[in-house]
């Protein structure tokens, strides 16, 4: 018995012992946690800071960007007359003909206080009367300045009686894909419509010939979109909308702009020459889908591969030879042809552009002078085709064609005569404006040529049909 009290004695002292020691060393730094009805529950961020926009209201705030475009966005009304209707027997008795209205719409920027708006060349072409209305309602008869076919651009001018809200241009060669813009415009003759989305790409060609550099956003752009402007979120102009890609007519995802370096470029071509001042630096590039380029590799190479040089041009001059893989212009990086074409098509002759280039493994930076498009040539049928200057075709009253400067095509020299110093004007009944139309044409028909019309070294017009 005693035993027993000895052992429950010595139990309840290691008890107390052991609760002691818990209360003083433990306790005091360990807390518990009620729940109760009215907590709330705590979320633990996986970092201590958030970089998602789309949470974070003040990081991006489109309405200064959106207020700044609505005002500098106008609506294009095109109006075309053309004779046109069903004759009928009085028509016929009494020469009379109906003549019939077409309207077209579109949007357009304003660039300068004084009235000068960029649109699209396809937004006012064929126009005989242009009327423009602002974001306040007022409308204006608008003047052509001038328009720019192979980049879609055009230039008017409307008189106010005020300074009128405009856009600034911005920098496209700095906008990154990935970015938010804005696209404001007039789309199903709605007035100030603002749609957002990102940039999805750069220096997209729509023709498969290499001739363009869009911009391809997903902001929606709809019919009417034509000429209205893509800014960034400071509401800078980095584009004019040009078009979309669709089955149906409407938007389904993508949208394309030409970047505002090329736009502002060729309006101030227009303002200060009358037309666009092109420069070229003297290459030719190896298509990255030929057979040649394939079986070489050299369809994934990083840059552009120079297959040719044009004689007499900056390029040559400067020391860019065959073979050799552009890989910049200035600060722009050169991936593919539209991203070079894009570039150059911001420049214009005599201005003097860094070239970067590897050769065998070496990189070079060679400084090359842009020429003017006249020397630039073509191969096509086996001749070899070139640009006529502006004076020849005035000093020659030649409307349009381009020079044949060199002719291996025994076939045409011997039957048809063509050689040297004649003038192609039409391929398969269209006409011929310049080397870069021999391009599409190559595309289109390939070497099935089924008519040709030309001017001789006599300034005789023929035509001749293959059948």
């Amino acid at each position: 018995m005693k035993k027993i009290l000895t052992l429950l004695f010595v139990s309840v002292l290691g008890g107390i012992m052991t609760l002691s020691a818990y209360k003083l060393f433990i306790e005091k730094d360990t807390k518990f946690f009620v729940a109760s009805n009215d907590s709330k529950p705590s979320f633990i961020p996986t970092n201590n800071t958030t970089s998602n926009l789309l949470y974070n209201a003040d990081a991006v705030d489109f309405t200064k960007a959106a207020e700044n475009a609505v005002h500098a966005v106008v609506h294009v009304k095109n109006t075309t007359v053309s004779q046109g209707g069903p004759v009928t027997l009085q028509d016929l008795f009494y020469g009379r003909s109906q003549p019939r209205t077409q309207v077209g719409t579109g949007s357009g920027v304003i660039i300068s206080p004084d009235g000068y708006i960029i649109t699209n060349n396809h937004v006012i072409n064929g126009a005989q009367d242009l009327s423009i209305t602002l974001n306040d309602n007022k409308i204006y008869t608008a003047k052509l300045i001038g328009t720019d076919e192979k980049t879609d651009i055009a230039l008017l001018k409307i008189d106010a009686d005020e300074d009128l809200p405009y856009a600034t241009f911005g920098d496209s060669d700095q906008a990154k894909v990935g970015e938010w813009v804005l696209a404001v415009g007039n789309p199903f003759n709605l007035t100030s419509t603002v749609t957002a989305g990102i940039i999805s790409a750069k220096s997209r060609d729509l023709s498969g010939i290499n001739a363009q550099s869009f911009i391809q956003t997903d902001a929606a752009v709809n019919p009417g979109n034509s000429g209205g402007a893509l800014v960034n979120i400071n509401g800078d102009l980095i584009g004019i909308n040009t078009a979309i890609t669709s089955q149906t007519g409407s938007y389904i995802g993508y949208s394309f702009a030409v970047p505002s370096n090329i736009a502002r470029k060729v309006v101030e071509d227009i303002m200060e020459f009358g037309n666009v001042q092109t420069g070229i630096l003297g290459v030719n590039v190896l298509n990255r889908n030929s057979k040649y380029a394939v079986e070489n590799g050299l369809n994934e190479i990083d840059g552009v591969y120079v297959s040719e040089i044009e004689e007499n041009s900056g390029a040559a001059k400067a020391g860019i030879k065959n073979g050799d893989i552009i890989k910049k212009v200035d600060n722009i990086k050169i991936s593919k042809f539209s991203d070079l074409s894009g570039y150059l098509n911001t420049k214009r002759p005599n201005d003097i552009v860094k070239v970067t280039i590897n050769r065998d493994g070496d990189e070079k930076v060679l400084p090359v002078t842009l020429s003017k498009s006249e020397i630039m040539t073509v191969e096509y049928l086996d001749m070899q085709l070139k640009n006529i200057p502006k004076k020849s075709k005035e000093k020659y009253k030649i409307e349009n064609g381009v020079l044949v400067v060199k002719n291996d095509n025994y076939a045409l020299y011997k039957n048809l005569g063509i050689n040297e110093g004649y003038v192609i004007t039409e391929i398969n009944g269209e006409k011929i404006d310049s080397v870069e139309d021999i391009a599409k044409l190559q595309q289109k028909y390939g070497d099935n040529i089924t008519k040709i019309s030309v001017i001789n070294t006599n300034g005789q017009k023929e035509s001749f049909i293959f059948r």
